[in-house]
């Protein structure tokens, strides 16, 4: 039985290939990279000076030589700090009092830019700290937050300062009346409560509407975000104010 034709004929593209694989090669590609073309010589790798010398202590420990000083390279960094609205007036007031620490102790460079609302810190060839950028920020942002000048000063000379800022909504929701009284609750008549807080737990606070700044140490914060929790869930000040004054006897007995 005769096969079929159309196992005799061999596919179109296969016979292609087939044509392609027998056809000599006529021209060969060009190569991307002409060898010829490259330079014979290699620029020179800068080398630093290999020190060999190793000593052994008496535990059989490398003992190697401090390290040869050499100049680092300078970094200029720049941090803008922007300035709500209602605190650029102050900072213009204040301005006089404020440069002088940012440009005398940390050596930072800075200007104040009406036009975008922000305060620009840069730093410069004679800034030598490395965390002087950070500091400077620091302090700028505690006063946009309402902080005294003096209070924010603080943040450059001790190194174990925070602030901590955190709404009436996160501890309680309120609406209304019951908001504005938990805010009456917290300054008290004449500010009064809010200076005692302040007092009793070495911190400065600072009562922006809804959101409230706390500026001190770890654990004096601690101490002043569990009174103001209090009377916003309601404590009446009288027990706050014995709280406090438990809290405050055992501060003065660690120091």
């Amino acid at each position: 039985m005769p096969a079929p034709t159309a196992l005799l004929h061999k596919p179109e593209a296969l016979a292609e290939d087939e044509a392609m694989t027998e056809a000599p090669q006529e021209e060969e590609q060009a190569p991307l990279i002409d060898m010829n073309a490259l330079p014979d010589e290699t620029p020179p790798v800068a080398q630093y000076p290999l020190d060999t010398t190793m000593t052994i202590d008496e535990t059989g420990r490398p003992q190697f030589p401090p390290a040869a000083d050499r100049p680092a390279a300078l970094h200029k960094e720049q941090r803008k700090v922007p300035i709500p609205p209602h605190r650029m007036t102050p900072l213009k007031l204040s301005w006089a009092k404020i440069y002088p620490p940012l440009v005398e102790h940390l050596k930072l460079q800075v200007r104040m830019n009406k036009k975008s609302r922000a305060v620009e810190l840069r730093t410069s060839k004679f800034t030598t700290d490395s965390g002087a950028l950070q500091k400077g920020e620091d302090f700028v942002k505690a006063f946009s937050l309402g902080f005294d000048v003096d209070d924010a000063i603080a943040l450059l000379r001790l190194d174990d300062l925070y602030i901590e800022t955190f709404e009436i909504k996160d501890v309680k929701t309120l609406n209304g009346e019951h908001l504005s009284r938990a805010i009456g609750r917290i300054a008290g008549k004449d500010g009064k409560t809010k200076f005692a807080i302040e007092n009793a737990s070495r911190t400065r606070v600072v009562l922006a509407d809804q959101k409230i700044h706390i500026l001190g140490g770890f654990k004096n914060i601690h101490v002043a975000r569990e009174a103001i929790v209090s009377l916003i869930l309601g404590a009446p000040p009288g027990k706050v104010y014995g709280n406090l004054r438990t809290v405050a006897s055992r501060m003065k007995e660690r120091f």
